[in-house]
């Protein structure tokens, strides 16, 4: 493993650290450990709770979730009794009293972190979250049914478009600036035309962050609809982005009056020609291209309606 790699996380893990709290177990007053608040919190959220299932929450062995839950009954916060269904079965709930105290740190939790994102202008408050969605959806659990949003683009949507053609097919293609530019005439011939009731562009959110996009733009000639900009990040390539993008652009067509559809492609990207194959495209074009660094094959495809 790379040694700077692993050096910048630690590095990360005590910078958080410190921001949280940890390793000071909170404010001196603070009446209760990080682990103590972590049970009134999964108490408040499931009453009654077996104490197996506490246990794999917080990845408690059994002794110390045992002395754990002592000091808590200890002090009334919880109380603890046998299963109706299960006699070997212990499950655990809060007091009125445990209840309070849950309320009173999620209060102050609230306004802990309220008073942290205080600090930074809106659109730092929204790198930093997603920075976060980034960190959960790598290292933990990924939601099972992610939401997939289509809209219309909002300020700084089509810059982000532009921005993330030139740096994923860099990346991923070696696709040189030119093609960056190629993408920015065609954000910006869109917004010239953007009153045009038979053009649109989409921005594909999934659980609220952007990770795609795609636009209908006039053809060759007024029956023509244009398929352009059909862009993914990688950690959509899973989730049926692509091609509901495609759908969607395809029925926008269809609905305001075009007898047909065309897109260029190149013949490596793959992935999106299957999606383009899918939705009924078929190839009907090709020549050589090198326009944009790499040799290529570019592709005209082309739906009847």
């Amino acid at each position: 493993m790379n040694d700077a790699r692993v050096a910048e996380v630690r590095a990360f893990n005590r910078l958080y650290t410190g921001v949280i709290g940890v390793l000071d177990e909170g404010p001196a007053d603070a009446e209760y450990s990080l682990p103590e608040a972590r049970v009134l919190f999964e108490l408040a959220h499931q009453d009654p709770l077996p104490v197996t299932d506490l246990r794999k929450r917080l990845d408690l062995d059994a002794g110390y979730a045992s002395r754990l839950l002592a000091r808590l009954e200890s002090r009334g916060l919880i109380e603890r009794e046998r299963s109706g269904e299960d006699a070997r079965r212990q499950l655990v709930r809060p007091t009125p009293a445990g209840r309070d105290a849950y309320a009173l740190l999620n209060r102050r939790s609230s306004e802990q972190i309220g008073g942290l994102l205080g600090r930074f202008a809106d659109e730092d408050q929204q790198r930093l979250l997603a920075a976060m969605r980034t960190i959960g959806d790598l290292v933990g659990e990924r939601r099972r049914d992610p939401v997939l949003v289509l809209r219309p683009p909002r300020p700084g949507d089509l810059g982000w478009v532009v921005e993330r053609h030139g740096a994923l097919y860099g990346r991923e293609y070696g696709f040189d600036d030119r093609f960056e530019g190629l993408v920015a005439r065609i954000v910006a011939d869109f917004v010239e035309t953007r009153d045009d009731p038979r053009q649109a562009f989409w921005i594909a959110e999934l659980n609220g962050e952007r990770v795609g996009g795609i636009t209908c733009t006039r053809g060759p000639d007024a029956g023509t609809a244009k398929l352009r900009l059909l862009l993914l990040e990688p950690s959509a390539r899973s989730h049926g982005v692509g091609k509901r993008l495609v759908t969607e652009c395809v029925s926008f067509a269809k609905a305001h009056g075009y007898r047909g559809m065309e897109l260029s492609t190149v013949s490596i990207l793959t992935a999106a020609r299957s999606i383009y194959r899918a939705a009924g495209f078929e190839l009907v074009r090709e020549e050589d291209f090198d326009g944009w660094g790499p040799k290529l094959t570019d592709e005209i495809w082309r739906l009847e309606f």
